[in-house]
Formats: C-alpha cells, structure tokens, sequence
C-alpha cells in the first residue's frame, strides 16, 4: 500500500468539497481533494441550475460542478478521482499522530486536517420510470426546481414535515399540488398538516402509492393505486417530486464523529468543527435544514477557514515545543 502526508485532506466533491478546495488552496493548504463515487455530487444529475448567484441565465449543474472544479485546480488544489473507503482518526492529532484514510483500499493517506463534504443521497421510490425521467419533470427538491412548474400541476410523495413544508412551497408557485400519502395518516406534525389541509390548491390522497411516472422525454402524469380499493388513475401533472427523506453518506465515521439520529454529523454551533480535533464537516453531510448549493459552498468556505486556524495553532503549539 502507498502511502502520503498532506496538511489538509477533502473528502468529497459538489459544492461544498470545491469550496473548500478553493480557499485551502489560496491559504497555502495545499489540499488534496477526492471526489467520491459521484465527482461533483447530486448536481450532476441536476440539469438546471436556476438559484445560484453569478449565473444570471442560470446553468447546468454538470456544468457548473465543472466550473468550480476548474476554479480548484486554478488555485492548486489537488483534485483525484478515489473513494475513501476508511478513516481512523487520532484523539491527539498533531502530536506525531495524524488523522489517517485509505482510498479505494490502496492508498493511505495521513492529514493534519480533514475536511468531509461527502453530502446526502436522496432517497427515491425505486421506480424505472422515476429514474429514467430524474432531471426531465423529476425531482428530489421543491425549493430547487419548484420554479419550472409555475403555474402547473405537480405531485409529491411524503407524508413528513418535508413533504409538507415541500407541498406548501409549491403551493405557491403551481396551480394544483397533489400530495400522495401512502397510509391512511400522515406523520408530519400537526401544525404542518393544518397548514397543507387548509391550502386551498393542494389535495391530499391517502392510502395513495405510486405505480409509474408517465412521460417518454418528459413528465405527462403519474399513475397511482389506492392500496385499499386497488383502484387505478393517472394524475395529469408536469412535475413529479420525491419528498421521502435524505441518507447522509457518513458511515465509515461513525466509529469516530458525533450523528445525529438521522446519521447527519454533528458540528459546533456556528463554526463546522466536529467532536474530533482537526476533522471539519460541512454541506449536506451535516446540514438536514437547508440542503441547498449555495449553503453547501457558504459552509465549505468555512470549513476551510476553519482549518485554517486550527493548523495555525498546531504550528503554534509545535514552535512553543521546539523553544
């Protein structure tokens, strides 16, 4: 196995990992960034980007995780394809005992500081159809795309507070909302519920599953069951969104950081620090809120500046040693 040492490992890419990328290369971090098993993250399978400032005529999200990588590298960044497959972090970095990745199960790697960025994965139905128009009507976020069915008729799955806080927001953009409720009840809380219920364009259909997304290049409508009388019919809608929750991919730090229950990583308020010494996490890998590009990149620049000072103090506390 081969082996490196670097002042600052990134692991994972999107908008938060480039971010970070791009301020620890202007502070002379030299960071070594992996991009993961999807370089460039959940944007890449976003087709347009509408919401991001600097793109006034909006952009494609492959485009503009190009962009930002492009904008790393400028800087010096290290940018390498691998997937980090363990980690080991020390209760004493800095001390002779660096944090310590294997990537791809060939490679080691030790680092004075890491930064993880290694985001969430929506979760999805399991649809064929749900996949294949994923982009073209589909979608996995309201707030991103809601935009580009002003005045349509839309559907989405949850039975959650981010299903209904998701309802709510296209209520105010789309002309009828259809929110399908797969049990008899839903689980949001009941201020959300009454909200939703007293929305006078969202109609809520219990005991509703989901049996196909209609559309050969786009999204034409959605054909449910009610799974008590087994009836069919096919909503006409234009957009179809997926409210069903987030996994975060965190599980190979478990052994090691402070999640949640939900497994998002705990970080210090106001700042991206973790329960660890020299280990920083930011975007959606520790964000359950907001979940958006630009609050990723925002936490990526201070996980970064984060670094930042903490290396300072090392070198600090290691010229106070020698003296």
């Amino acid at each position: 196995m081969t082996s490196e040492h670097v002042k600052c490992l990134i692991i994972g890419s999107g908008p938060a990992g480039y971010t970070a990328a791009i301020y620890a290369a202007r502070a002379n971090m030299h960071p070594v960034l992996y991009q993961g098993g999807q370089p460039g993250g959940q944007l890449t399978i976003t087709n347009e980007v509408d919401n991001f400032p600097g793109y006034p005529d909006g952009v494609q999200g492959p485009q503009m995780m190009q962009d930002l990588e492009k904008q790393s590298r400028r800087f010096g960044a290290d940018i390498r394809y691998g997937i980090v497959t363990k980690v080991e972090f020390s209760d004493q970095p800095g001390h002779g005992t660096p944090h310590r990745a294997i990537v791809d199960d060939t490679h080691e790697i030790t680092a004075d500081s890491i930064i993880i960025s290694t985001g969430a994965s929506a979760k999805w139905l399991g649809l064929p159809s749900e996949m294949r128009l994923n982009g073209r009507g589909v979608s996995a976020c309201a707030v991103c795309d809601g935009f580009f069915f002003k005045g349509q008729d839309v559907a989405i799955v949850g039975a959650g507070d981010t299903a209904a806080e998701e309802a709510s927001y296209l209520a105010n953009l789309c002309r009828k909302v259809y929110m399908l409720v797969r049990r008899d009840e839903m689980r949001a809380s009941k201020f959300m519920q009454k909200r939703i219920q007293t929305a006078p364009n969202i109609e809520i259909l219990y005991n509703t599953s989901t049996e196909e997304v209609l559309g050969d290049e786009d999204v034409s409508g959605v054909l449910v069951k009610n799974t008590v009388t087994g009836e069919e019919r096919v909503l006409d809608v234009t957009g179809f969104f997926v409210a069903i929750g987030h996994t975060p991919n965190t599980g190979i730090f478990k052994e090691y950081l402070e999640l949640d229950e939900n497994g998002y990583i705990l970080t210090e308020k106001g700042s991206t620090r973790t329960n660890v010494p020299g280990v920083f996490a930011c975007g959606d890998a520790q964000d359950n809120v907001y979940r958006q590009a630009i609050t990723a990149a925002g936490t990526g620049c201070m996980a970064a500046l984060d670094a930042e000072r903490y290396l300072v103090t090392l070198e600090m506390q290691s010229e106070e040693i020698v003296h």
